[in-house]
């Protein structure tokens, strides 16, 4: 499994917006090849970090225009673009 890692600072004032904007596109984040999961959280501050874990680092490599047309429905929303960093996975459990 790989996780593509991706930190971004949003306008404080426009996070509701955005958040019923990736509401919306959930079911087009989620139809990506290979997805896993995807997580996406953000302080009062504005300051965020969405977490996706996909079957491999092709896969992800695979997935990066859509990514950035996803990031490209939010470019509104940010004070600047996001950063992404990729890692291998060695360990995803949940409850």
């Amino acid at each position: 499994m790989f996780a593509r890692i991706t930190t971004y600072k949003m306008k404080p004032e426009s996070v509701p917006a955005a958040e019923a904007k990736l509401q919306d596109m959930m079911p087009t984040i989620m139809a990506m090849e290979g997805m896993i999961s995807f997580t996406n959280a953000i302080d009062a501050d504005g300051n965020g970090v969405v977490v996706s874990v996909v079957e491999s680092e092709q896969t992800s490599n695979a997935n990066q225009e859509q990514v950035g047309k996803i990031w490209a429905e939010f470019s509104g929303f940010l004070t600047e673009p996001p950063a992404m960093g990729g890692y291998r996975v060695i360990a995803h459990e949940s409850n």
